[in-house]
């Protein structure tokens, strides 16, 4: 379990989360929807990558994100906890949900920064942290979001992209769950925490080196 990753210094090579294979994902796969976007001044994305106190962290420094939620979907318990989560029993998966105002970031930019931000090759795990909570998914909540997610993974899959079939799966989002407040803004809030020092803040590095152009200023 994470806590205990951040307790336990020693341990904290044993469970770090893996890196993307490629700096920076295709951006071919940005072209041509047959469906167009909603004209909305507000959206939400909801994907899951891992762990959500990385994803959650990279996510927010992109401008146009207005707020990243860490939570809980795609399981089958009501009110689900983080330990009941973290123990693989509730079906869900650690997952954020996105805010953004589709003017400034597009839904397919947010794929991009998805795909990027973690390793889409690996099922149900990332790096040691191991189970079906910290699977890659995709939780569209409208037909056009659908239709880019799939687009995306095929375009990604037609170029080679990674080395490895991409194991991340779009699912159909039912109910997502906001975690309990100690997650939320979980880096910021600790940021001398063992994990965060050895796992976020590596990724969170990469990730800016990857999307300088598009950070909050």
């Amino acid at each position: 379990m994470r806590l205990t990753i951040c307790l336990i210094g020693t341990l904290l090579s044993l469970f770090a989360c893996a890196s993307p294979k490629t700096e920076k994902v295709s951006t071919k796969a940005l072209i041509t929807p047959t469906l167009t976007p909603p004209q909305v001044t507000l959206d939400t994305a909801i994907f899951a990558a891992g762990c959500f106190w990385c994803i959650e962290a990279q996510l927010k420094m992109l401008e146009g994100v207005d707020t990243v939620l860490a939570g809980y979907t795609g399981g089958h318990t009501k009110n689900p906890t983080y330990l009941e989560v973290s123990m693989g029993k509730t079906g869900h998966a650690e997952a954020v949900a996105v805010v953004y105002k589709p003017a400034v970031i597009s839904y397919d930019a947010l794929l991009e920064a998805f795909f990027s931000s973690h390793d889409p090759t690996q099922l149900n795990r990332q790096g040691n942290d191991v189970g079906t909570q910290y699977r890659s998914a995709i939780f569209p909540h409208n037909a056009y979001q659908k239709e880019r997610a799939s687009y995306y993974i095929q375009e990604l899959t037609n170029e080679s992209v990674y080395k490895q079939a991409i194991a991340t799966r779009i699912e159909p989002l039912v109910k997502f769950y906001q975690a309990e407040e100690e997650h939320q803004d979980f880096f910021r809030r600790n940021p001398s925490e063992a994990y965060c020092q050895y796992v976020i803040i590596p990724k969170l590095e990469k990730f800016k080196r990857i999307f300088s152009a598009k950070l909050k200023p």
